[in-house]
């Protein structure tokens, strides 16, 4: 898999398992509120989420902390944003998991070009020899 795209796709279907199998928990479970437990699930996962997308996916030397300053920017838009396409679809036939997986798909594109050239993208000078 030498293709950021590609180890992109993979990590991602990792994180999106482990973020539904909290949500599932969380409202399945434990009968939390839709748009409390799609929040906690997102957030919960943002750690495992960060750690693969830096090593696995793009293999970033990026400064540590910058990126992620950056990440948690950008997961504070995601969350605002999954947790309003999750509740927006909820009553329709689709139900929460449709909504999630919607939400999934349409972050799926917008987070692999911020991550690549905003998150991730390592602004140090390379060395020349």
């Amino acid at each position: 898999m030498s293709h950021s795209a590609v180890r992109y796709l993979v990590a991602g279907g990792l994180a999106f398992l482990v973020d539904v199998g909290i949500l599932a928990l969380l409202r399945q479970v434990l009968d939390w509120p839709l748009w409390l437990a799609t929040g906690i699930a997102f957030l919960l996962s943002f750690f495992f989420t960060y750690s693969i997308q830096r090593y696995f996916s793009f293999e970033s030397s990026a400064a540590h902390g910058v990126a992620l300053i950056k990440y948690a920017a950008l997961v504070g838009f995601n969350t605002i944003a999954v947790v309003i396409i999750v509740t927006l679809i909820n009553p329709t036939p689709l139900g929460w998991l449709g909504g999630k997986i919607v939400a999934t798909a349409l972050s799926t594109v917008w987070n692999y070009f911020a991550y690549r050239y905003w998150v991730f993208a390592d602004t140090r000078p390379s060395k020349k020899d």
